[in-house]
């Protein structure tokens, strides 16, 4: 069969292929620019995505077949115009399809913004070109042709022969019936989707604390009212699209904020002695999901009780990322909390429900990023809200106390750029900075270097690690301590008095100021050991001063290994011997007794607080004697080594759960310096001649 007689029959068969087709692309295209010029987050829209997906899945099985069809049957008509715009035509068409496609199982990612940008391009033009198509069709026609074409056959709209004119109708009626299923599904989700409950959890809730829901916490809600559990946790449901981010956030101190040990003990103690209600206190920071439901009164579970949501959430994602600003920067969870513009079926309990709301959001997250990467997010206040803390007369029944305040010590800094030292530092380093640094990976929000900020918020904690047996959390914490937070160093001995002896020396060694460093036997001597804070953005140490232990380990011992002097060495429960120098706070009751047990709610000050702040300096003076039977050369070693939680609170704390903690080495320094026998008393007759200094080896 060739061309010229197969024609009518590719006509007629491209007029059926068509029908369909043309009233796809139409309603695609009017519900395309309705999403890109009414860019608003409603449910007809989500709807309106939804359907323009699976239609747009259609219109592929319908183009294909219309494109084999259309070019086989104009494959002769040698007209350039036409020819052209028709390949171009193609070449839209294809590329639409495949943005489209790409959109649909793929998603919207940080690296590939430029692809829903590329897909209304090149629908647009296609659909421009289209025109032009038609135009140049009606154009190629002679004269005489389209004369005889308006009178003979109008009705079938020849100027564009894929199509009869009556068929029109067929398509605004398609049209009309995609945009009114999409208007009934809105009204239908509307009508019965459940709305948020913003009522407490606890049917008679107290309000031991002011009319405030939430005190003595800090926190606000942009409704002033509770927020509905789907609100705040849920954070498996993240990791559908965010894998990797939630395999670190599993294994981070956040997500373990409320069913840490220490913690459940320690809140445990609070509300047997203050109430659940008290709670409140600890649980805007350790179990948020527990504070905003509603669960902290009578009748309730605070975050410490295993196997509830609370205990098992910690700090969830939506915790952090429904922070929408600060209240203050005085802490204890200062922030408010506005939950997010929810995507259809957020919440459900169905699988299939949650896919749906699921590919909602990859095929167009710009709301969900709107609500998941607020500008406080960016900023250190963030940290602030939970990482600066004080308590006042309800808590302690005493008055204000300052404690913990990582904030303020990093505005201090050099890193903040806002203090005196700014100069020592080109430029700002933020908290996320350092807790939160970039690493690379696959997740949708990794930046166009494939990298995203890392959710395992390494700091100090090597306990839960370590009583999880989470190795990698453990490797990386110890890196992230040994990476030239703290420097030691050890001044070498300058003597001052000169040393005689009859050697012959050169005028160079004759001019220098310095003498020597050496150690006579039997000589007391002292030595300087400075600890430099160089790469702690804020005070170090940081956090729970009272519980954690840093302390610098210092020996000295002769060439035989024989301790001369040592000071931080642990005892046989392990325990830092009582005398060395820490790095710490002794917080104490009204009695003036140590609160060593992190029960805030008696402490009312301290006798006894060390640290070194972000850029400074402390020097640690140790004295001993150089016995007698010593073998040169001293080795002089100081080690500044950290353990999250002393001993005696450890084992106080973790009760059934203890065992030993790690010790980490964060810094070290070594020196060796000679021996030498002090010179004897030389009498009037031995003036004449020098005597000689002996080295003792």
């Amino acid at each position: 069969m060739n061309i010229k007689t197969s024609t009518p029959q590719l006509l007629k068969r491209e007029r059926g292929q068509n029908l369909w087709l043309y009233s796809i692309l139409i309603t695609l295209l009017i519900s395309g620019l309705y999403n890109y010029l009414f860019s608003e987050h409603s449910v007809f829209s989500q709807w309106l995505s939804l359907a323009h997906s699976i239609v747009g899945i259609a219109s592929l099985l319908l183009l294909i077949p219309f494109l084999v069809t259309h070019f086989y049957r104009t494959l002769g008509q040698r007209r350039a115009g036409l020819f052209t715009s028709g390949v171009i035509l193609l070449i839209l068409s294809m590329l639409m399809a495949l943005t489209g496609l790409s959109l649909i199982f793929g998603g919207q990612t940080e690296q590939s913004v430029w692809l829903i940008d590329l897909h209304i391009a090149s629908a647009l033009s296609m659909f421009a070109f289209l025109i032009i198509h038609i135009v140049t069709h009606y154009l190629w026609l002679a004269p005489n042709r389209r004369e005889t074409l308006k009178r003979t056959q109008a009705s079938n709209l020849k100027y564009f022969p894929s199509i009869e004119s009556r068929n029109f109708y067929w398509i605004g009626g398609f049209a009309l019936s995609f945009f009114t299923l999409t208007l009934c599904a809105t009204f239908l989700y509307l009508s019965f989707w459940p709305s948020p409950n913003n009522q407490p959890a606890v049917t008679d809730y107290q309000y031991n604390y002011s009319s405030h829901p939430f005190r003595p916490s800090q926190t606000e809600t942009a409704s002033g009212t509770f927020i509905d559990k789907n609100q705040i946790a849920g954070s498996q449901n993240c990791a559908n699209c965010h894998q990797e981010i939630a395999e670190q956030w599993y294994s981070s101190i956040h997500k373990q904020a409320a069913s840490d040990p220490s913690y459940v003990t320690n809140v445990s103690l609070l509300a047997k002695n203050k109430g659940i209600e008290a709670t409140r206190y600890c649980e805007g920071c350790h179990a948020p999901v527990a504070l905003l439901t509603g669960q902290l009164s009578e009748g309730g579970t605070h975050g410490g009780v295993k196997d509830t949501v609370a205990f098992n959430e910690g700090i969830s994602c939506l915790s952090c990322h429904n922070i929408e600003s600060t209240t203050h920067l005085k802490g204890v969870a200062s922030y408010r909390y506005e939950p997010l513009n929810p995507y259809l079926f957020f919440g459900s309990q169905s699988s299939f429900l949650n896919a749906v709301h699921d590919y909602l959001v990859s095929i167009n997250p710009s709301q969900h990023k709107s609500d998941m990467a607020k500008d406080i997010l960016f900023e250190p206040e963030v940290c602030a809200t939970c990482h600066v803390q004080f308590m006042d007369k309800e808590m302690n029944d005493w008055g204000w106390v300052k404690m913990q305040d990582e904030y303020t010590a990093w505005l201090e800094s050099p890193y903040s750029m806002q203090s005196e030292q700014a100069f020592a530092h080109s430029e700002r380093t933020r908290c996320q900075d350092c807790h939160m640094p970039l690493v690379e990976g696959k997740d949708p929000s990794a930046n166009s270097d494939g990298k995203f900020r890392s959710h395992r918020f390494i700091g100090a904690n090597t306990m839960l690690p370590s009583l999880n047996n989470d190795q990698e959390q453990l490797a990386q914490t110890q890196k992230f301590l040994q990476s030239n937070k703290v420097r030691l160093t050890i001044n070498p001995p300058n003597r001052k008095d000169a040393t005689q002896s009859d050697k012959q020396i050169t005028e160079d060694i004759r001019a220098s100021t310095e003498a020597p460093a050496y150690y006579y036997l039997n000589e007391s001597v002292k030595v300087s050991v400075v600890a430099s804070n160089i790469g702690v953005g804020h005070n170090f140490p940081g956090g729970t001063l009272d519980i954690n232990e840093s302390w610098i380990a210092f020996t000295a011992v002769d060439a035989t290994g024989k301790i001369i002097y040592e000071s931080g060495f642990l005892e046989d429960d392990l325990s830092v011997e009582i005398n060395a120098y820490f790095y710490r706070s002794l917080p104490i009751d009204r009695f003036g007794k140590l609160v060593w047990k992190h029960d805030l709610f008696n402490r009312v000050g301290e006798t006894y607080k060390n640290f070194i702040p972000a850029g400074g300096s402390d020097i640690i003076e140790y004295s001993f004697k150089i016995p007698s039977w010593a073998k040169g050369p001293i080795a002089l070693s100081a080690v500044l080594k950290y353990r999250k939680f002393n001993q005696r609170y450890a084992k106080w704390v973790l009760g059934d759960d203890y065992q030993d903690l790690p010790i980490t080495d964060m810094a070290r320094a070594t020196i060796m310096v000679p021996l030498r026998q002090q010179p004897p008393v030389r009498t009037e007759s031995a003036m004449t001649s020098y005597s000689t200094t002996t080295e003792v080896n």
